[in-house]
């Protein structure tokens, strides 16, 4: 974890501003039902940001993930509603479809030596134009004659109180579990590690937001089954980024890729599998957001690839590479969900919106850029 700067509490700041602002605006923004849709609304533009943290790292970008998310969303949802394909069998199916086809768009890039910008550019004209090619142009539900399957509870599901507390309790053990390991692995190796009272601190900390979000939740139906998804996914990108070679090639890959060339570092291998991965994210957040809107329509994931870029520079992940991590891109989501969530409630037209994007974009990179001369490198634990 990195050490608590300018940056962060900022950040902190902004976002309770943000809270305090749409609460005293509206009073319904607090309420346990908003607060639900807000964990569902996080949970899709979180993790699809989670995948954009793999492209960054490296020092790529995607600007094709929003029209990708579209279309995978809606190749599920043709399969299920105008073929009768099992619901199961659709997610499957379209998820391969999603790797294969980011995974191609990395290997133009690594091995063509192609900029990012430019594939994932054409990548977004193109799967925008497949998508509405799949569906017609049309409306395509998730589930047809009202019958729910598993790709309308993805957003609609959640778990009873009971789970939830057990799920928090889940949780919290594994965070135990990673930080001894971590203490254990810092101590073996010689490296500085935390005094104990800090770690106890920490979890302590962390602790009560996990059990303050599964009371909150309790209050209007329970736990979402999209927040799990969410939680399965961070859990995973930060293992994958913290635990394995492969994570610490991003990092390398970002900060100096000519000194990662020298040192052996399969360079190639390694975007490929960003990429590869960014896939599976991309198919999943699709499925998240074409069943949060009940249908696919031409308009499914327009713009979140910025609302993803945002969410991980807010977060501090540099977009030259190298720098990041995924409680900050949790975060990042965090300010971008909240302001999304908070406009809709207040019915702020749809220009407004385009503009709000684009101002906390503009300021997140101004941050980037301003404040990484002052506050130096981000710190990791392995």
């Amino acid at each position: 974890m990195g050490r608590m700067g300018l940056r962060d509490f900022s950040m902190l700041l902004a976002w309770v501003v943000i809270v305090v602002y749409f609460a005293s605006a509206e009073a319904t923004f607090l309420s346990s039902r908003n607060l639900a849709q807000l964990a569902i609304e996080l949970s899709i533009t979180a993790v699809l940001a989670l995948g954009m943290l793999l492209i960054i790292l490296p020092g790529h970008i995607d600007l094709s993930v929003g029209s990708g998310l579209g279309l995978m969303g809606g190749l599920a949802a043709v399969l299920v509603f105008h073929l009768g394909w099992p619901a199961p069998l659709a997610l499957v199916v379209a998820t391969g479809v999603s790797v294969l086809v980011y995974a191609g768009m990395g290997i133009f890039i690594a091995r063509e030596r192609i900029p990012a910008f430019i594939i994932t550019l054409g990548g977004l004209l193109v799967f925008k134009g497949l998508h509405w090619l799949v569906i017609e142009n049309s409306t395509v539900p998730v589930s047809a004659g009202g019958t729910t399957n598993l790709y309308s509870l993805l957003t609609t599901y959640y778990l009873p109180p009971f789970a939830g507390f057990a799920l928090a309790g889940g949780m919290l053990a594994l965070l135990v579990v990673l930080r001894i390991r971590s203490y254990r692995r810092r101590r073996a190796g010689g490296y500085g590690v935390e005094d104990a009272e800090m770690v106890f601190l920490r979890l302590l900390f962390a602790g009560q937001l996990i059990l303050l979000f599964v009371l909150v939740m309790n209050r209007y139906q329970g736990v979402p089954i999209s927040a799990l998804l969410l939680g399965a996914v961070a859990v995973t990108v930060h293992l994958i980024t913290q635990h394995t070679p492969f994570g610490r090639y991003l990092y390398a890959i970002g900060g100096n890729e000519e000194a990662a060339v020298i040192s052996g570092i399969p360079i190639r291998r390694v975007v490929i599998g960003a990429f590869g991965i960014m896939g599976v994210i991309v198919a999943l957040s699709g499925f998240l957001q074409t069943a949060y809107a009940g249908a696919s329509t031409t308009t499914t994931g327009q713009l979140m690839e910025l609302d993803a870029i945002a969410a991980c520079v807010i977060g501090g992940t540099s977009l030259k590479g190298g720098r990041g991590s995924v409680i900050g891109v949790l975060f990042g989501a965090l300010i971008m969900a909240t302001l999304l969530n908070g406009m809709t409630l207040l019915a702020i037209s749809p220009e407004s919106k385009l503009i709000a994007r684009g101002l906390v974009l503009s300021l997140a990179v101004w941050m980037d850029v301003r404040l990484s001369r002052t506050s130096g490198p981000v710190t990791l634990t392995r």
